[in-house]
């Protein structure tokens, strides 16, 4: 029995829209790390010397929004559906030192770290928060529909009476594991990586720009 063209053109068109959105989910982990790593980069470019760790109450408010902004097509910045502001859910996912908050918008099913970065790069307020070396803390967070790419970056101050030991609110998003994880200056790269790395960053390297954001001095 043979497959009706039409039929067998859908169903191919099907499996490449799966696989792409697969892929494209399975990549938000990965980019939600480099957005840390080109943090971690631009405030050591702006002389800091303290390293932004990843604070899992504040990757919850991101993830929050996040959601919130993709399911949501009037929102297209930081107030939440619900009327709520970046510190709002912040205190509601148990961090109460003080935060910022950058967001992007990509109508496609994703978006290059390169891409994010140069959007937030250029933007003087963006730039601003990034570099500012109180923001020692942060949470990242990205989630994609096959038209809608939305990714939410919170940074925080914590306060000076916080409690190092203080640990969470429940329901922290998958993976976390405890507060304050510290970024990893020596990921497992492959080739493909390296590969990767050169052809999202040679516009930084040609510049003089060294390390490129999104990978910190070793």
């Amino acid at each position: 029995m043979s497959i009706p063209r039409t039929l067998l053109s859908a169903l191919v068109l099907a499996i490449a829209a799966g696989s792409t959105a697969a892929t494209a989910n399975a990549d938000n982990n990965r980019l939600n790390n480099s957005v840390v790593a080109d943090v971690y980069a631009v405030q050591h470019q702006a002389g800091c010397t303290n390293d932004v760790r990843i604070n899992p109450q504040l990757q919850l408010a991101a993830q929050w929004h996040t959601r919130d902004v993709l399911n949501n097509r009037n929102l297209d910045g930081d107030v939440g559906s619900d009327g709520s502001a970046p510190q709002d859910r912040a205190n509601a996912a148990g961090f109460h030192g003080q935060v910022a908050e950058t967001v992007a918008i990509n109508q496609s099913i994703a978006i290059s770290g390169n891409d994010l970065l140069n959007r937030w790069y250029h933007d003087p307020a963006y730039m601003a928060i990034m570099s500012n070396c109180a923001n020692s803390q942060m949470g990242v967070w990205s989630e994609n529909s096959p038209d809608r790419t939305v990714v939410v970056a919170v940074y925080g101050q914590p306060p000076p009476s916080a409690n190092a030991n203080q640990r969470n609110v429940a329901e922290l998003p998958p993976g976390s594991q405890a507060n304050n994880i510290p970024l990893d200056p020596s990921p497992d790269y492959d080739a493909s990586d390296e590969l990767e790395t050169g052809n999202n960053w040679w516009a930084w390297i040609l510049r003089g720009v060294y390390p490129p954001p999104g990978i910190p001095p070793q």
